[in-house]
Formats: C-alpha cells, sequence, structure tokens
C-alpha cells in the first residue's frame, strides 16, 4: 500500500459520475480518467459507487477479496480494501450481486460517509462511478461530492434520462451545477448539437446552467479496453478517445488546483 500522510483537515476534490441510462460507458470513462489524473501526478482514488453491481473491478481484471460490503458489515479496516493498480491510483471496490447493498437507507448512507472521508484524505482526487438510473444511493453519493458529471451518448434515451437526474437532484436536492460529458459521439458537432438541446431544456424548465465538460469520440480501442480488461488510454494512448480523456482531465486537474489556491488563501488569512 502506498504510503501517504495527510492532515486531517485535507479534504480532495470529489467529483461523481452518473449517467440517468445504462450502458453509456460511464464507468469505462471514470477509470480511464483515473488513470490520466494519475498521469499528471495526482493521487487518485476510485470508489465504485455502484454498490450492489460492481464493474469497476471487472473492468481492471481485479480479484477483489474485500470491498466496501466488508466495511459496513464486519467493520474491515477501509485502507485495508483499497487496492492499488498503481502507486498513485487507488480503487475502493464494491460488491456484485448484493441486493441489500443496492438500496442503503438513510443511517447507511451516512455511515458511508464517515467511512469515504477518512480514506479520501490520502488522495488528491476522488472519482466514484455511481450506478444508472435515480436510486437511494445515487442520489446520495451526488450530494457527497462538490462536481456532478452526467455521462450520456447521443441517444435520445440517454438524453431524456439524464435529464431525469438533473431534475431530480436540483428539485429536491438543491444541486446547482452539472458538468455533460458525452461519450460516443460521431464528432465534437454532435456532441455540441446533444449539449445545445440538454442545456436549452435546463434552462428553461429548470433554471439551470449546463457545464460542457467535453467529448469522447467512437473508438475502437474503447471496446478493445473493455475486452482486454485494461485502461484505453494505457494501450492505445495515441487514440481519439485516449487524447479526449487526457484533455478532459487536464480540466479536473484544474479543479484540484481552484481548491489547493483556495486552501492555501484561506491558510494565508488564518495566519
Amino acid at each position: 500500500m502506498a504510503e501517504i500522510s495527510r492532515h486531517n483537515s485535507f479534504k480532495p476534490v470529489m467529483a461523481c459520475l452518473s449517467s440517468g441510462k445504462g450502458g453509456v460507458g460511464k464507468t469505462s470513462l471514470t477509470v480511464n480518467l483515473a488513470f490520466a489524473l494519475a498521469q499528471k501526478g495526482l493521487r487518485v482514488l476510485v470508489v465504485d459507487g455502484d454498490l450492489g453491481l460492481a464493474n469497476v473491478d471487472v473492468l481492471l481484471g481485479l480479484q477483489v477479496k474485500t470491498s466496501i460490503h466488508d466495511i459496513l458489515d464486519r467493520d474491515a479496516d477501509p485502507m485495508e480494501v483499497v487496492v492499488y493498480v498503481e502507486p498513485r491510483l487507488g480503487i475502493l471496490p464494491a460488491s456484485s450481486g448484493v441486493p441489500d447493498l443496492a438500496k442503503l437507507g438513510p443511517e447507511d448512507h451516512q455511515q458511508l460517509g464517515s467511512i469515504l472521508l477518512p480514506i479520501a484524505q490520502n488522495f488528491d482526487f476522488v472519482l466514484v462511478d455511481t450506478a444508472a438510473g435515480i436510486g437511494s444511493s445515487v442520489l446520495w453519493f451526488n450530494t457527497f461530492v462538490d462536481y456532478n458529471i452526467l455521462v450520456l451518448t447521443p441517444d435520445p434515451t440517454a438524453m431524456t434520462d439524464a435529464y431525469a437526474l438533473i431534475k431530480v437532484l436540483s428539485r429536491d436536492y438543491r444541486r446547482q451545477t452539472f458538468h455533460l460529458l458525452l461519450n460516443q459521439v460521431k464528432n465534437e458537432a454532435e456532441a455540441r448539437q446533444v449539449y445545445d438541446h440538454l442545456a436549452r431544456v435546463a434552462s428553461h424548465f429548470l433554471n439551470l446552467h449546463l457545464e460542457y465538460l467535453g467529448a469522447v469520440p467512437q473508438d475502437a480501442s474503447v471496446s478493445k479496453g473493455v475486452r482486454h480488461q485494461k485502461p484505453f488510454i494505457k494501450i492505445a494512448p495515441q487514440s481519439k478517445a485516449a487524447m479526449a480523456i487526457m484533455s478532459h482531465a487536464e480540466r479536473l486537474r484544474g479543479w484540484a488546483a481552484q481548491k489547493a489556491a483556495s486552501r492555501k488563501t484561506a491558510g494565508e488569512a488564518g495566519g
């Protein structure tokens, strides 16, 4: 396990990748963004937030012995559950085929939050890969983090379901800022068209301004990475999808830089 020391008050940037619809490539993008951030020098934790149907470990070909379920169920040491796939990149795996984890209640979520925060203090950036849809854990994770990233494709059902998730989070949980990450697009023009449509609807009906994070184009290297259980930015670093991920990771690194600058300013003011 990597040796990292943080002050107790340290809080990393935390971002949630969610989707209204399954099958949009959310987990693959989460994993590849994590590897890209690690390549840029950040210590990164990926939390598999699909608690009942975990996929992050499958996507990376990991043999997981303990998971979030063990932390909640038998008080396993949280840091012992983190699996390091690289010196700067840890994975907090979930379980698959455990129905109870898919329907946690408020007290369970409170317990989960008390577990995640101490783990998160050991990293610069935390990416949470949630389940699809608007389940209770999806909504809770999205209120737990700093940034909400919605992954969607140009498919009309993916757009409709993404809007439904945004609507619930803004109306019932007062979330005001959402970043859209378009996946499997033909080109930038198609991505912008999808973004513009959703942005207009959200502005008109929800009084929200949606942020455009970027797009990842259709690329054979993505499906190849899934089949081989390796990040596509590793097996095809010069591919269009990999180059796009590196670009988006740079923006996410900017979020970490902003937070670090804010901490420094606050510290100087306090001193």
